[in-house]
């Protein structure tokens, strides 16, 4: 018989008690083509640790981590 002591519980996608998962974090290069939900499509101007400055034609836009609206094309 096998013991189960070592082994750590498997829980329910659904429950409180399961490990939140780590999100993906995206990196963007200058030059990149995006695309913002709500700006639309633009052009990676300047990045650092903390954002990434946009260029969207009419406008230019630092946008901050997490990048949840920006997205590659």
């Amino acid at each position: 018989m096998t013991s189960s002591y070592g082994s750590r519980p498997k829980h329910l996608s659904s429950s409180p008690f399961a490990p939140k998962v780590e999100p993906t974090v995206e990196v963007f290069e200058i030059d990149d083509r995006v695309t913002h939900d709500l700006y639309g499509l633009g052009q990676v101007t300047k990045t650092d640790s903390h954002g990434v400055t946009v260029d969207f034609g009419s406008q230019t836009l630092r946008i901050v981590h997490p990048y949840s609206k920006l997205h590659h094309l």
